[in-house]
């Protein structure tokens, strides 16, 4: 499938979460995926205790907490990359305080939508949300500090472009540090071939050690794993997709899914 249709696809999907008229939040959120009814808030973390949480920006599509692990420093400026209802931005402008900057990029309209609706009833001056496309950043270079994302970029069709993207915006000696859906082995055919799993952040996915090449191969340094978390998917939507060797395969742990968490910096 070509790029453009890959992402409308994706802005189709995610279009009819924000505008709450699919009850289906996609394999990333916590209802069902791909049609099955399988409930999947294996891959969302809960964000209640973290300061500036705001449950109407929280619709469950992550597969971590980045900015656990980001190292936020108040005064960043923080770019969030597919920031949806505005989640992440709002727990990192708790951070960065009043004399940082946050914003936001989404190529979906009714999310940034949404993000902005949520901001401004929350009155932040400092938070800002962007419609763009992440392989093609509406942003100069050296303008952030911080790169964050969360389950968003296993949905971009050209990873390399995007982590160039990331690279070329941050400041010299900035850093990003993402969630994001990983794999171990290769899936099935049948499964790269499903539009409805690539919405879901699945057949997306890149293999652990492609992901980490990709990273590195765009300029990055001192890539760092920080959390990593097998998502286990049930037999009954596994075996829609792969055949008795293929499923055997994931039970054996030649083949998985995962979500991690992983900063990289970019060089002084």
């Amino acid at each position: 499938m070509k790029s453009e249709d890959l992402k409308s696809i994706v802005k189709e999907k995610y279009g009819k979460i924000a505008l709450q008229i699919d009850e289906d939040k996609s394999c990333c959120g916590s209802s069902s995926c791909c049609g099955t009814g399988v409930d999947y808030t294996v891959f969302s973390e809960s964000y209640e205790k973290l300061e500036g949480y705001n449950p109407d920006a929280d619709m469950n599509l992550g597969c971590g907490i980045p900015t656990d692990f980001a190292g936020i420093r108040e005064g960043y400026q923080v770019l969030d990359l597919g920031s949806g209802a505005g989640n992440d931005c709002f727990v990192a402008r708790a951070i960065v305080g009043d004399s940082g900057k946050v914003t936001g990029l989404d190529m979906t309209e009714q999310m940034i939508n949404k993000a902005r609706e949520n901001c401004a009833k929350l009155d932040f001056k400092n938070v800002e949300f962007v419609l763009g496309d992440i392989e093609k950043m509406p942003f100069d270079e050296y303008v952030f500090d911080l790169v964050i994302s969360n389950c968003v970029l296993n949905l971009v069709p050209d990873k390399s472009k995007a982590f160039s993207e990331i690279f070329r915006v941050l400041k010299p000696g900035g850093h990003f540090c993402v969630s994001d859906v990983v794999l171990k082995g290769t899936l099935s055919d049948k499964m790269k071939k499903d539009a409805e799993l690539f919405a879901g952040c699945v057949s997306g996915a890149s293999e652990m050690t492609d992901y980490t090449k990709i990273v590195k191969d765009a300029g990055f340094l001192n890539l760092t794993v920080h959390k990593q978390k097998e998502i286990k998917l049930p037999d009954t939507l596994l075996s829609e997709y792969n055949n008795a060797a293929e499923l055997n395969s994931f039970h054996a742990g030649e083949r998985g899914i995962f979500s991690i968490t992983v900063s990289a910096h970019k060089q002084k």
